[in-house]
């Protein structure tokens, strides 16, 4: 009892005297206060209203011992500090003053989304006691402290969004209590430490947008209460590794943006809890494991951009929770499964730029609620399925975007797409689809795209497409479209392109309203009468193309509103008069094409005409208007153009088209001249340069003629071929006129050919010179072989198709080359394709029997013209299918076209098919050459009818 009462009395003195307490009192108070105080002293923002009861003079005086206890954002246990939040506070200062050493109690810090900059001092391994540490979204810089690793309570640590560099400290492996690790978004390198699998409780690791490299530790395969594993943007190399199977628990999976390659790992299968999985943009190879389909929780799954092959397994049918799927960017192939049509959550789905084909599901969103589908780039076939078409129910009536183009789609659209009330953007361009456009998409009021270009449509463009007030895009080129331009277009229209159609009729005046308008086509159609004033007040136009139409009259002198404009082309049209001045004083206008008008009187100031007639398509370098000027003029108002080499550029009347024959002048001397130049100044310079025709000079010979190179006094370099046994040329009515048309082709990939000269000596065409010479010579030698490389051998084929497109489709009539063949392809300096001679070349009227003698190349003549004779484009499209293996093998692929033909292609080794000079293509590039060569084996059919025409051909390469 006396024990008890000497206990009771010194504890009530110790509480009538709180002096007596140690010094984790109030002195330990007073302390951490000054500490903090001292901190606050380096901040930048002293007025920061967030912290103004930060103060001595808080609260009563009497209670100035508990003055941090008070402050805002410090909670305290026993009078000194556990807890500071000061998250969010526009705190602008550094971690160096901050008290490490002076709040040994503290368990929780939070600093995140401030302005704290510098380097986190290693002094923070003092706070022994933290759990939570959070410096996220501030400006911190330097490495992370390798003595962050003896804070060994921490459970949760987050340093994201901040300028952290160098490794990640391998220290971090002794916070085994750790739960949350955020290093998110810093600029954090090296590897991933192998002792992080000692992080036994981790449940969250986001180490996502860095640049980590090496391959994931096997060690994370440990990590069995991980959730959340984010690594995404980063430079990961190597194989996912096996391990990651392990982590049962796992329900969001981010890879994605790395350089992983190898194949998806089978043991994804067991991660049966996994909502999310995203391992898109890396080097993925193989196929999509079938187990995939055991992950019945998953709802969003992206493996796009990788390097997958093979089909896509009926098993991801199973996934009835999913909600996002992305495969596009690879090469899968196969149909498309049936399978995915149990989908019924589905809402986005990719599967663009593969080689899928076959149909579309016919069931792919009957009863699911697909709100945007894109498969365009694949060579999916058949019609576009009826259920993708009625959005009558409530279940495909959330299509809101849609991208089928570049397929072989065909039949008809139907006019149940007017049903589609959510459809924003609807694409079906570049397939084989005809019939007329439904006037039910006029229903379509959210409509803000609508691009059926490259197909077959035919029929007018009805009224209730142009009242769209939403459309800001509206692309039908390259149909058969007839009738005139609707009245009325969305006022909101920023991109119209109705060109290469049969459109007729005037320009609507209503045009001048569609104020958004930035690019505007309506070239190659049969658009005629005056160019409407209104078009002026299109002040967003950069760019604006009229040619190839029936326009007259004069140029608008309201063009000058067009402030924005950078391309004008109004060629091939009866335009007159005189160039508007304000053309000159356009601030943004570099290209202008007049050629082939009625125009007349000097060229403005400020313009510049361009060295040649070939359209240039790189912007000049300097502030001046290129101008690409072929005017006609009246016989009584010719003028000087671009100060020709040795005479003046004679250029005739269009209207006087039917009366060429009087135009051809038999000059002195027995000359015969048709020529852009003064025929016989020309002739006389050629044989002067070339010592009347030396071998010195030659520099290639066929079966019609020798070609030479001639230089003329002005510097300008000349092809000249001198023909072989052409008697009586100069009569033969027929022939010159052939050359006549010839000398009006203008096409960038078709070598321009300026005139005939012939005499009783010799017979002369004159062409432009190419340097680079022959694509033959170029492949024979092997430095020059390697210098085109895989894209440069592409647009080489490009280059011919659209060549051969345009002298099968755009000439009236028709011209078929018949010796299309590696020598008679010339290259620029840029390796850009150019088809020469033209020597065997024939006009196709349609009402003869175009029969004709053999000609041609050995190896590359279709058979049927060795036993037919008869002449027609699909001479020119086989030849082109042995030109377009060729350039990709490096040299006539011979005996490879007879086993190419029963086999299918993938048969055949893609590398015994390749020129073997050149590195192994990128994956891009190879699924490119894959296609070419597919089209190159229907273009060498036994029976011409099977084989392609030139124009889908160039349809379906335009996207390469």
């Amino acid at each position: 009892m006396g024990s008890f009462k000497i206990i009771s009395t010194f504890l009530f003195v110790l509480l009538l005297f709180p002096s007596f307490h140690p010094k984790c009192g109030a002195s330990a108070s007073a302390e951490e206060a000054a500490a903090l105080l001292k901190w606050k002293a380096s901040f930048q923002n002293q007025n920061n209203s967030f912290l103004t009861s930060w103060n001595l003079q808080s609260g009563n005086a009497k209670n100035s011992s508990i003055l941090p206890c008070i402050w805002a954002g410090i909670s305290c246990i026993d009078g000194s500090v556990n807890r500071l939040n000061l998250s969010d506070w526009s705190i602008e200062g550094s971690l160096y003053d901050f008290p490490f050493s002076s709040l040994p109690n503290l368990e929780y810090l939070d600093l995140s989304q401030n302005q704290i900059i510098g380097k986190i001092p290693p002094e923070i391994c003092n706070l022994r006691n933290l759990t939570h540490l959070d410096f996220a979204s501030n400006q911190l810089s330097g490495p992370i402290p390798v003595a962050m690793g003896n804070l060994v309570s921490l459970q949760f640590l987050y340093l994201s969004h901040n300028n952290l560099t160098g490794a990640i400290p391998k220290s971090l492996g002794n916070l085994t209590n750790l739960i949350i690790l955020y290093l998110y978004k810093n600029q954090l390198s090296g590897p991933i430490f192998k002792e992080v699998g000692d992080l036994k409780f981790l449940t969250d690791m986001e180490l996502g947008e860095n640049q980590l490299n090496g391959s994931i530790p096997v060690s994370i395969g440990s990590l069995s209460n991980l959730e959340t594993l984010y690594l995404q943007n980063n430079q990961f190399s190597g194989s996912i590794p096996k391990s990651l199977g392990n982590l049962t628990n796992l329900i969001e999976l981010y890879l994605y943006n790395n350089q992983f390659s190898g194949s998806i790992p089978a043991t994804f299968g067991n991660l049966n809890r996994l909502v999310n999985l995203s391992l898109d943009q890396n080097h993925l190879s193989g196929s999509i494991p079938p187990v995939i389909g055991n992950l019945s929780s998953l709802q969003f799954l992206y493996l796009y951009q990788n390097n997958l092959t093979g089909a896509i397994p009926k098993s991801l049918g199973n996934l009835t929770n999913l909600i996002e799927l992305a495969l596009s960017r690879n090469q899968f192939c196969g149909s498309i499964p049936q399978e995915l049509g149990n989908l019924n959550k589905l809402v986005f789905l990719s599967l663009f730029s593969n080689l899928f084909s076959g149909p579309l599901p016919e069931l792919l969103c009957q009863s699911g609620i697909l709100q945007n589908i894109t498969v365009f780039e694949n060579m999916l076939t058949g019609p576009i399925p009826k259920s993708l078409q009625n959005c009558s129910n409530l279940v495909t009536a959330l299509l809101d975007f849609i991208d089928l183009s570049n397929n072989k789609f065909y039949g008809k659209l139907s006019s149940n797409w007017g049903q589609c009330k959510m459809l924003k953007t609807l694409i079906v361009a570049k397939n084989n689809i005809t019939g007329g456009i439904p006037p039910e998409i006029g229903n379509l009021t959210q409509l803000h795209k609508l691009d059926l270009s490259l197909n077959y449509l035919s029929g007018e463009i009805p009224r209730e497409v142009g009242k769209l007030a939403s459309m800001l895009k509206l692309d039908l080129h390259d149909n058969q479209l007839t009738g005139g331009i609707p009245q009325d277009l969305g006022v909101l229209m920023e991109f119209l392109d109705l060109s290469t159609n049969s459109l007729n009729g005037t320009l609507p005046e209503l045009l001048g309203d569609l104020k958004h308008l930035f690019h505007m086509n309506l070239s190659n159609n049969v658009l005629s009468q005056k160019i409407p004033f209104q078009i002026g007040k299109l002040t967003q136009l950069s760019e604006l193309d009229l040619s190839r139409n029936f326009f007259t009259g004069e140029i608008p002198s309201d063009f000058q509103s067009l402030q924005s404009l950078e391309t004008l082309d109004l060629s091939q049209n009866n335009l007159s008069g005189s160039i508007p001045k304000a053309l000159a004083e356009l601030p943004g206008l570099l290209h202008i094409n007049l050629f082939f008008n009625n125009l007349e009187g000097p060229i403005p100031s400020g313009l510049r005409a361009c060295e040649s007639s070939r359209l240039i398509k790189k912007h000049v370098k300097d502030k001046s208007k290129e101008l690409v000027l072929i005017i006609v003029l009246p016989l009584l108002g010719s003028f000087t153009l671009l100060g020709a080499l040795f005479g003046v550029l004679k250029l005739h009347d269009r209207r006087k088209q039917n009366s060429r024959e009087e135009d051809m002048e038999v000059n002195k001397g027995g000359l015969f001249a048709i020529c852009a130049y003064d025929g016989k100044a020309l002739y006389k310079e050629i044989v002067r340069s070339t010592k009347e025709f030396s071998e010195t000079y030659c520099i290639g010979k066929g079966g019609c003629g020798s070609v030479y190179k001639a230089q003329l006094p002005s510097g300008e370099v000349l092809a000249v071929k001198r023909l072989h046994n052409i008697p009586n040329v100069a009569k033969d009515k027929s022939f010159l006129n052939e050359i006549r048309a010839l000398t009006e082709i203008k096409h960038r990939n078709i070598v321009k050919l300026f005139g005939y000269c012939s005499n009783a000596q010799h017979s002369i065409l004159v062409y432009e010179y190419l340097e680079r010479g022959s694509l033959a010579k170029i492949l024979s030698i092997e430095e020059e072989a390697k210098e085109l490389d895989w894209q440069k051998r592409l647009n080489i084929i490009k280059g011919v198709v659209h060549a051969l497109s345009y002298m099968h489709h755009d000439c009236s009539p028709p011209i078929v080359h018949r010796d299309i063949s590696s020598n008679n392809i010339l290259l620029d300096p840029e390796c850009e394709a150019h088809v020469s001679d033209f020597g065997t070349a024939k006009f196709l009227r349609r009402d003869s029997s175009n029969w004709s003698s053999l000609a041609g190349t050995y190896g590359y003549v279709a058979p049927e013209f060795a036993y037919t004779m008869k002449v027609n484009e699909k001479c020119d499209v086989y030849s082109f299918g042995v030109l377009a293996m060729e350039v990709i093998k490096g040299k006539h692929p011979g005996d490879l076209i007879a086993n190419l033909l029963p086999s299918k292609l993938e048969e055949i080794e893609l590398n015994d098919l390749l020129d073997q000079r050149l590195l192994y293509p990128n994956q891009e590039i190879e699924k490119n050459l894959i296609s070419i060569l597919k089209l190159a084996r229907e273009c060498l059919l036994v029976d011409p009818q099977c084989r392609p025409t030139m124009l889908i051909i160039s349809r379906y390469l335009a996207s390469y």
